[in-house]
């Protein structure tokens, strides 16, 4: 587990300590609303030099950004609407699968079917600073 206290202008600092570590797998992105969840992907697509626009993907499910990065929101539909739609085998791609409203149900699920993944937990702190907890335990 490691913890990263940083301003919303520095998030790049932990956006490139993921892509330079996880390359393959599922990252589950927690934290309440307007936490930064959406923007820690978006700079994460940047740091994979992909220029693609990054919106959350609340809607259409979703998102795909060059080749090997997927976005996902399950907020609206959970997990149990996500597996129903065999979503789950999606996330066995070669690719960072970016999920972002992930459980302890989705974790338990990725971890019994062998799929490398880790947590990244958000908290915010203030208007301009936010805690990262990431756990790396089965990345």
């Amino acid at each position: 587990m490691r913890k990263y206290l940083l301003k919303l202008d520095q998030i790049t600092t932990l956006a490139e300590d993921i892509c330079e570590n996880f390359d393959n797998g599922v990252i589950i992105l927690r934290g309440d609303l307007a936490t930064g969840k959406t923007t820690f992907v978006k700079e994460f697509v940047k740091q994979k030099k992909i220029n693609d626009d990054v919106t959350s993907p609340t809607f259409s499910l979703q998102q795909s950004y060059g080749d090997r990065v997927f976005h996902y929101d399950i907020y609206n539909h959970g997990l149990d609407h996500f597996i129903s739609l065999g979503m789950l085998e999606e996330l066995e791609r070669d690719g960072v699968h970016l999920v972002e409203w992930g459980d302890e149900k989705l974790k338990e699920i990725l971890d019994n079917a062998e799929i490398k993944n880790m947590t990244i937990s958000i908290k915010k702190i203030d208007d301009n600073s936010r805690e990262y907890e990431v756990d790396y335990a089965h990345a």
